[in-house]
């Protein structure tokens, strides 16, 4: 999954970043209002850890804006504000959590892992069914007809991205940007991303048929038409 943690106390920011990192997420982070604004106005982000009082700005501010412009992202606050009314403002604006600090990492890899799953993953426990595929989110496996796929790290995100967008156009980029981080954009070229889905697509066996091209334009994945 790719995270933008919005924290301007650095020291937790870095404490976050490498804790899901290990978990095999992207991590990608801002450090006040500006830098955040900027971010969620340039690149997806399956789900935001939001702090409500970054350095020159109010966190529910980009919550707001997050829920006028209709992004497919989910948030988590995490404040030290630990008052109902500061709760409710922020669940009531359309936050997916609350969380306040200090926290265990655990305890916000599992509310994260809770959030994806109500959301993105249709709120199954742990498996992701498309026709003949199905993704398991704990084991971080895929079956095509009943055979486990051997898929390396990159092509099990790569399909996990493809299902979690079903019918929705994907660009090489925002590919990139998920799976390697904002910064990917500065590339010359996304040309290793036809290996990526080549290889998917021969693993995928009788599922590749999902992976759909849009010529010049990038990738669909849906049942046939």
């Amino acid at each position: 999954m790719k995270i933008l943690i919005a924290e301007d106390e650095l020291s937790l920011q870095n404490s976050i970043k490498t804790y899901l990192e290990k978990d095999c997420n992207v991590c990608e982070t801002a450090s006040d209002f500006q830098e955040t604004d900027y971010k969620i106005s340039i690149y997806d982000y399956d789900i935001i850890l939001l702090d409500l009082n970054l350095i020159n700005g109010n966190g529910l501010d980009i919550l707001k804006k997050l829920k006028k412009e209709k992004k497919n992202t989910a948030v988590i606050i995490i404040s030290a504000n630990n008052s109902l009314e500061n709760k409710l403002d922020g669940l009531d604006l359309g936050a997916d959590d609350y969380l306040t600090k200090p926290f265990h990492l655990a305890e916000l890899n599992s509310r994260i892992k809770a959030v994806l799953r109500r959301g993105k993953f249709g709120g199954d426990d742990s498996s992701i069914v498309f026709n003949n595929i199905s993704v398991n989110t704990r084991s971080k496996t895929a079956v095509v007809d009943g055979h486990k796929l051997d898929l390396t790290r990159k092509e099990y995100d790569l399909l996990l991205f493809f299902i979690t967008n079903e019918g929705r156009l994907i660009s090489k980029e925002m590919i990139v940007e998920h799976l390697w981080g904002d910064h990917s954009d500065m590339l010359d070229n996304f040309d290793f991303i036809y290996v990526h889905i080549n290889n998917l697509r021969r693993k995928l066996g009788s599922g590749a048929k999902f992976v759909q091209t849009a010529y010049g334009t990038g990738y669909i994945f849906k049942a046939e038409d």
